[in-house]
């Protein structure tokens, strides 16, 4: 049973939301601009709440429902969690696109909290307090994924939950490598700016 929800889990994960909503309305490939990224919030600055809200919904559910699948079926949250990373890194790396895709941020809040909504009110809050303050989503993204690891530990969750924990958050990071280059350098977009 582990290795189907393992393979439906990364499946689920690959579906190209932002880039078949922009495709199917607009004909443009969505990795081709603003961010380059397919997921909701670059979706947002190219085509508007209306259509990334949809988008953001369905990222979520890629996480949640199969970590909690897994969670269900096995009564195991470490599993659960190795099905949260890999419907994350289908989200990143998603094979029907190419292996470009998002930056697991939708995905991995779906997927938090289904194995570990304590640590999730407190990486939100994270975000919450980085974004606010700066309006850079980037920014208070990379922050919440680096602390949420350290409020599973500090909940005390299983230690295979805090190490898939850890790797989703190295993935989201390296998955905003770029960002982190145009925020060193003042040129990153803020909430509500448009793309060019």
């Amino acid at each position: 049973m582990r290795i189907p929800l393992a393979l439906a889990s990364y499946l689920v994960g690959s579906i190209p939301t932002g880039y078949l909503m922009v495709r199917l309305a607009e004909r443009k490939d969505i990795r081709q601009l603003g961010s380059r990224s397919t997921g909701a919030t670059n979706v947002l600055r190219v085509r508007g709440l209306k259509a990334a809200l949809p988008v953001a919904v369905i990222d979520v559910l890629k996480g949640f429902l199969p970590a909690a699948l897994a969670l269900k079926l096995t009564e195991d949250p470490v599993f659960a969690s190795f099905c949260a990373f890999l419907s994350v890194l289908g989200h990143c790396f998603p094979f029907s696109i190419g292996f470009r895709g998002g930056k697991g941020v939708a995905t991995s809040l779906g997927a938090y909290a289904a194995i570990a909504w304590r640590p999730l009110l407190a990486a939100v809050a994270v975000f919450a307090a980085a974004a606010g303050l700066t309006r850079y989503v980037s920014l208070g993204s990379i922050l919440a994924s680096v602390a949420f690891p350290l409020f599973v530990l500090a909940f005390g969750a299983p230690k295979g939950v805090f190490a898939f924990s850890l790797a989703i958050s190295a993935l989201i990071v390296l998955k905003h490598a770029g960002n982190v280059g145009r925020l060193l350098r003042g040129q990153e977009r803020k909430l509500g700016e448009k793309s060019p």
